[in-house]
C-alpha cells in the first residue's frame, strides 16, 4: 500500500507540473459551485463597504495528517488578501494553532506585498485565537461579533465548535461560507452556514477566486485521481464478483 500511495503521488506530481506548463488557448469551464460566487461578490462588497473579511483556518497543525484542509485555508486567505489589500479594513486571519496563526499572518502580508501595498499591512491581522478547540472558538467570537465584520468564511479542519461561530455570524446577519473535512463539523456546518462547501469544493476554492495556471492544473489532477479511483473500484467489483479475488 505504501508503494501505491507513493505511486499516486509522484503521477499526482508528474502530472501538475505538465498541465502547468501547457498554455491554454482559453480559460478553463468549470461547474457552477454558488457558495464560491457568493464568496467573491461578499469580498468585493465588503472593500466597497469599509467592513471586515473574518477567516477562521480551524485547529489542525499543517504538519498532521489533517493539514490538507488548512492548507487550502490558507491559499483562499492569499486571494482575500490580494482583493482586500487597500479596503479600510483588513481581513482577519485566525488560526486555533500556534504555528497556523503565523502562517497566517505571513500568507496575508504575502498577499499585501504582491499588489505593492506591503506598507498597510497590520500584523495584528493575524492571530491565535485558543489553543484548543473551544478556546479558539471562544476567542474567535468576538471578533465577529465586535469588529464591524460583514463576511465570515471557515475554511480549515474544525469539530461541532464550528456551530458556535455560525451561530454568532447569523446574529450579526454576515455572510458565512463553511467548509471542512471533519464530519461532525460538515454536518454543523451544512446546517447553520448560509453557504457550506461539500467534499473537494474545499480544495477549489482557490481556484474560482484566482483561475490561475497552477490552480486549474491541480483541478484537472484531482479529477483525473477521482476517475482512477473509481475505475479501481469497478475493477475490483468485477474481478470479486468473478471469483479472480
Amino acid at each position: 500500500m505504501n508503494l501505491i500511495g507513493l505511486g499516486l503521488i509522484g503521477f499526482s506530481a508528474i502530472l501538475l507540473l505538465a498541465l502547468s506548463l501547457i498554455k491554454r488557448k482559453s480559460p478553463p469551464k468549470w461547474r457552477v459551485i454558488p457558495a464560491l460566487m457568493r464568496l467573491s461578490r461578499a469580498v468585493d462588497l465588503s472593500v466597497e463597504d469599509g467592513t471586515r473579511l473574518f477567516v477562521s483556518l480551524g485547529r489542525a497543525s499543517l504538519l498532521t495528517s489533517r493539514g490538507a484542509a488548512p492548507l487550502a485555508g490558507l491559499g483562499l486567505l492569499r486571494h482575500i488578501a490580494e482583493r482586500t489589500s487597500l479596503s479600510d479594513r483588513p481581513p482577519v486571519a485566525v488560526g486555533g494553532e500556534a504555528s497556523l496563526a503565523l502562517l497566517a499572518q505571513d500568507t496575508l502580508q504575502a498577499g499585501y506585498q504582491s499588489m505593492g501595498a506591503g506598507d498597510l499591512y497590520q500584523p495584528v491581522s493575524g492571530r491565535l485565537s485558543g489553543m484548543t478547540p473551544f478556546s479558539a472558538a471562544a476567542g474567535a467570537m468576538p471578533i465577529i461579533r465586535d469588529e464591524n465584520v460583514s463576511a465570515s468564511i471557515l475554511v480549515g479542519d474544525f469539530g461541532v465548535e464550528a456551530a458556535l461561530l455560525a451561530d454568532v455570524a447569523e446574529r450579526q446577519n454576515a455572510f458565512l461560507l463553511g467548509a471542512s473535512t471533519d464530519i461532525a463539523s460538515q454536518a454543523a456546518l451544512f446546517a447553520s452556514a448560509q453557504e457550506p462547501l461539500i467534499g473537494e469544493e474545499l480544495f477549489a476554492a482557490s481556484a474560482y477566486l484566482d483561475s490561475g495556471t497552477s490552480h486549474s492544473a491541480s483541478l484537472t489532477v484531482q479529477d483525473v485521481l477521482r476517475w482512477l479511483i473509481i475505475l479501481a473500484l469497478l475493477a475490483g467489483v468485477v474481478l470479486k464478483i468473478a471469483g479472480l479475488i
